[in-house]
């Protein structure tokens, strides 16, 4: 008897797979990803040059945030990521709000992130919106099969994704030095604080992806040690990377920065030449698909615990565990991905409305993890007053998502419905 924990932690410890290094390659595809491709062209529309101050303002905003995600996931590693701390900080109502959010505030997204890519292999090719929507839907196909196979295969992928990306961003940076304009800054803020503000409501999306990670927890080789370490080193290369490639595409670009369809394929345009154009489609492909690999999984595995816990039907609950692939949830993923295509294309393609939409729910999730932080970590210790940092600074954020809000009351509203009809029916089952 008494050897049997042992054996069983020995088997568990063995169906962990992700290392501190692939750790990084998650974050850093999750959070440096489709957003730079598109949104630092967005953020330029809305604010001019003063786009720079609304990314410096997400960087600061992300240190504490990423390096809160970090602790609670090394302490509560579950499949359940930002529920399962909701959960053990304020109970099962608020953990079902919080999976919800994540849940289906995602599935909204998805098409923007997947278009994000595919709209530079339209610049490249021709063929207009039927073109970004054909290679948006085979991207999230390849990453859905990619997951139908499990994470460890993922972790590889994604690290050598991710590498690629931090070779081509940094290579961007250094040939577009010598045609930068520092007059394209002038002048700074044309739309005043609020386009600074709404620039930072766009950019939101740019530094999302900590919270991605933490659903994989279960499937670190030691989540206690690795996953701040591996938080660590993304925030630093994260924030480095994205003020220099902001600020190059500012510099660079000018006032054509507002109209790019694809800034980065622009940027390397104008340094290389038009041939770049083609590498750049390529990356941008290869980039998309490291964002959806680490979204696909996470939402797989938060929907197989959803299931575990009460919050969506228990048929989704096999695959929580590490080293499990919940194709359950994969499968309902896929098909409510293939919902907001639908939903997407007979809206006239337009974008904007669900990536705010989707912006506002992180926002609440990040929100509600944060204050979780509060309840979890050690008081008055240095992790409880970054988390405490955390909550002041993304509860700004939050503000700015304005009547987007909506959106993630709907959802949690429909979550506290579900929640009380299981647990009723739970009653009358058992009765």
């Amino acid at each position: 008897m008494g050897g049997q924990p042992t054996a069983r932690a020995e088997r568990d410890t063995a169906k962990r797979q992700l290392s501190v290094l692939q750790g990084v390659g998650l974050y850093v595809g999750a959070v440096l990803g489709t957003g730079l491709l598109v949104l630092p062209s967005l953020a330029a529309k809305a604010a001019g040059p003063a786009a720079l101050v609304a990314f410096l303002i997400l960087v600061v905003v992300s240190a504490p945030v990423a390096a809160t995600f970090g602790a609670l996931a090394g302490r509560h590693p579950d499949a359940g990521g930002p529920a399962t701390f909701a959960h053990r900080a304020f109970g099962r109502r608020a953990s079902a709000v919080a999976g919800w959010w994540f849940y289906f505030g995602a599935l909204a997204g998805m098409p923007a992130a997947s278009a994000f890519g595919a709209a530079y292999v339209t610049a490249l090719v021709g063929g207009g919106r039927t073109t970004t929507v054909v290679v948006a839907v085979v991207l999230v196909l390849v990453a859905v099969g990619v997951n139908a196979v499990g994470v460890e295969l993922s972790g590889r992928v994604q690290l050598v994704l991710t590498a690629f990306l931090a070779v081509l961003l940094v290579g961007a940076v250094v040939v577009s030095v010598p045609h930068a304009r520092p007059e394209h800054l002038r002048p700074f803020a044309p739309h005043g604080v609020g386009g600074v503000a709404t620039a930072v409501s766009l950019l939101v999306w740019s530094f999302t992806g900590w919270e991605t990670v933490t659903h994989l927890a279960p499937d670190f080789r030691r989540p206690r040690r690795d996953l701040p370490l591996a938080t660590g080193i993304s925030i630093v290369v994260i924030g480095v990377l994205y003020l220099a490639v902001g600020g190059m595409t500012i510099l660079v670009l000018g006032p054509a920065a507002g109209s790019a369809q694809a800034p980065l394929a622009e940027l390397l345009g104008r340094s290389l030449g038009t041939s770049v154009r083609v590498i750049a489609a390529v990356v941008a492909v290869v980039v998309t698909l490291g964002v959806l690999n680490v979204f696909v999984a996470s939402m797989s595995k938060l929907g197989a615990a959803l299931g575990r816990d009460g919050a969506l039907p228990s048929w989704l609950a096999k695959g929580s565990d590490a080293g499990e692939v919940p194709r359950r949830s994969l499968l309902v993923v896929t098909a409510g991905i293939a919902v907001s295509f639908v939903v997407t294309v007979l809206t006239g393609f337009r974008l904007e409305p669900a990536l705010r939409a989707e912006n506002a729910c992180l926002a609440g999730i990040y929100l509600v993890a944060m204050l979780s932080g509060l309840r979890l970590l050690p008081a008055r210790r240095r992790q409880w007053w970054v988390a405490f940092a955390a909550v002041v600074l993304v509860l700004g954020v939050f503000v700015l998502a304005g009547w987007y809000v909506v959106f993630p009351a709907a959802l949690a509203a429909g979550a506290l419905v579900y929640v009380k009809f299981s647990a009723r029916r739970a009653v009358g089952a058992g009765d």
